[in-house]
C-alpha cells in the first residue's frame, strides 16, 4: 500500500512539475513595465493644451509574473496570459474580456465588451504600451482601426526630476488665513469651504468640506509647514495618507505647490485676487485645464 501511495504522489508531483514547465515565461522585455507608472504628458498630435489629459488614468500598476501580466486596478486585479488566452471579467455594468501579448518590443492587450457570451461589434479598447529611455508611451486606440487613438508618456516616480523649492516662511502665506467659502450648480447645490488658521509655530491648519444637496460628500486635512527653508503642503483627502507638496512659486498674492510624482493632482495653486476673492486651481503638471474653485470670505 504505502509503496502504491509513493507512486501516486510521484507521478502526481512530475504531472505537476511539467504542466508547470509548459508554460512560456515571460520575455525579458516586458519585465520592463513592471511597477506603478505616472502620467508625465499628454503627446497625441493635434490635441490642444488645454484637452491633454491622461488616456489610461493618471496612474497605472502593472505586475508581470512569469506566465502573465497583471494590471492592478482600484476594483481589482485582471490576470492576462503571455500566450494570448482571453480572460473575462465580470462587473456590475457588465463583462468584458480582456487578452494581451508580448510582441516586436511593446506589451498590447485589448478589452472588449461580452454581450450573450460573446465579443460585442463595437467597443473595443487596445493599449499598446512601449518603453524606452524616456519612459513608457501609452497608446490608446477605440475600435481600431478607425476609432479615435491617443498617446500619453509615463514615468516611475523615482524617474520624475522634483521641482526645486521657493524660499519661504509660513507668514509670508498670511493672506491665505480665514474661512473661505464657495458654490457651484444650480441653486448652490454644491457648497464647499476650506478655513485656514492663522500662521503659528511655523505651521498653517485647514479642513476643507464639500456639501451636495445637503450631504457631506468629502473633507480633507490640510496642513503647510515650514521646510528646509521652504513650505510644504500636506493633503489628506478623506483623512488617508498624507500627499506632500513642495512650494515653487509664491508672492504676495499668489502661491504654488507641486509634486510631479504624484499622479492626481501634481500641482496645486491659491491667488488672492484685488476683490478680496480667493481661487483655488488643481490640475497636472503640464497641458489639461485645472479644476476651479472660486472663493469667497464667508458671511460675505
Amino acid at each position: 500500500m504505502s509503496n502504491r501511495v509513493s507512486l501516486a504522489t510521484a507521478f502526481a508531483l512530475l504531472t505537476t512539475i511539467c504542466a508547470a514547465s509548459s508554460q512560456p515565461a515571460a520575455p525579458d522585455g516586458v519585465r520592463a513595465i513592471d511597477g506603478e507608472w505616472v502620467y508625465v504628458e499628454d503627446r497625441t498630435k493635434g490635441r490642444p493644451a488645454e484637452k491633454q489629459s491622461p488616456n489610461t488614468g493618471p496612474r497605472i500598476k502593472l505586475r508581470v509574473e512569469k506566465d502573465a501580466v497583471v494590471l492592478v486596478r482600484s476594483d481589482g486585479e485582471i490576470r492576462m496570459p503571455l500566450d494570448g488566452q482571453p480572460t473575462d471579467v465580470v462587473r456590475p455594468y457588465g463583462t468584458s474580456r480582456y487578452k494581451g501579448g508580448w510582441k516586436d518590443g511593446a506589451y498590447t492587450y485589448e478589452s472588449a465588451p461580452v454581450r450573450e457570451g460573446a465579443v460585442a461589434a463595437k467597443g473595443l479598447i487596445r493599449w499598446t504600451m512601449r518603453v524606452s529611455a524616456e519612459g513608457m508611451l501609452v497608446s490608446v486606440a477605440v475600435d481600431p482601426p478607425a476609432g479615435a487613438e491617443s498617446v500619453c508618456l509615463f514615468r516611475q516616480p523615482k524617474d520624475i526630476p522634483l521641482p526645486k523649492p521657493a524660499k519661504a516662511a509660513i507668514n509670508d502665506l498670511a493672506w491665505l488665513a480665514g474661512a473661505w467659502v464657495g458654490s457651484r450648480g444650480e441653486g448652490a447645490a454644491t457648497t464647499f469651504e476650506e478655513r485656514w488658521s492663522p500662521p503659528l509655530g511655523g505651521s498653517m491648519l485647514a479642513v476643507s468640506r464639500t456639501v451636495s444637496r445637503g450631504k457631506m460628500v468629502g473633507f480633507e486635512f490640510l496642513r503647510v509647514v515650514e521646510r528646509d527653508g521652504g513650505l510644504g503642503y500636506i493633503a489628506q483627502p478623506g483623512g488617508r495618507t498624507p500627499t506632500e507638496f513642495v512650494l515653487t512659486e509664491l508672492n504676495k498674492t499668489r502661491a504654488v505647490f507641486e509634486n510631479p510624482r504624484h499622479d492626481s493632482p501634481q500641482r496645486i495653486a491659491y491667488e488672492l485676487s484685488d476683490t478680496g476673492t480667493l481661487t483655488a486651481s488643481i490640475g497636472f503638471m503640464k497641458g489639461g485645464t485645472p479644476r476651479r474653485f472660486d472663493f469667497k470670505p464667508e458671511g460675505r
